[in-house]
């Protein structure tokens, strides 16, 4: 599949009798311009286009990014923050997972071919089309354990991997393992 453009997300709207509004237009262009591990949820892209003056409606987001979503455009994403994250689908060659500490939400994503192949051959033998695949690893993150998590862990505790990081994003390659 590869990347999305404005046109070429007019024309898929356009054959499923929907409009490329300026709303999915300015959405599209956020998540193609966000750089490589960051996810965004509704009301953080909200925020995003309200710092840059435009006004769309959280109702619109969440409306549009589903849509997008269903389309394969947007991968969603479930993490550990409670809430669903969104970046845009990547071809294949692009494609990762994610490992997420359940205590600091610290996401790292990960590259295994394996996972994807397995996918792949599951779905055509039963006859369907991958749209996508995504395994999330819900961890502990080592800072988590040494501090004494879960009983010995403060309750005011924060990650220090995770504020130094900031987006508490990171990517890793894994071997995939035949």
């Amino acid at each position: 599949m590869p990347p999305y453009t404005a046109n070429s997300l007019k024309a898929e709207l356009n054959a499923r009798g929907w409009r490329l509004t300026p709303q999915r237009e300015k959405i599209l262009h956020v998540f193609q311009n966000l750089s490589r591990g960051n996810h965004l949820s509704a009301e953080e892209l909200y925020e995003l286009l309200e710092q840059r003056g435009e006004t769309i409606s959280l109702s619109t987001i969440y409306r549009s990014v589903k849509l997008m979503s269903r389309m394969g455009i947007l991968r969603e994403l479930e993490l550990a923050e409670g809430h669903k994250h969104y970046e845009l689908n990547h071809p294949y060659p692009n494609h990762h997972h994610h490992m997420v500490c359940i205590q600091c939400n610290r996401t790292t994503e990960f590259k295994n071919d394996s996972i994807l192949k397995h996918s792949l051959k599951q779905s055509e033998k039963e006859g369907f089309q991958l749209i996508d695949c995504q395994l999330t690893v819900m961890t502990i993150c080592p800072e988590a354990i040494r501090m004494g998590w879960p009983s010995s862990l403060p309750s005011n505790w924060s990650c220090t991997r995770a504020i130094s990081d900031g987006d508490h994003h990171h990517s890793l390659d894994f071997e995939s393992e035949e």
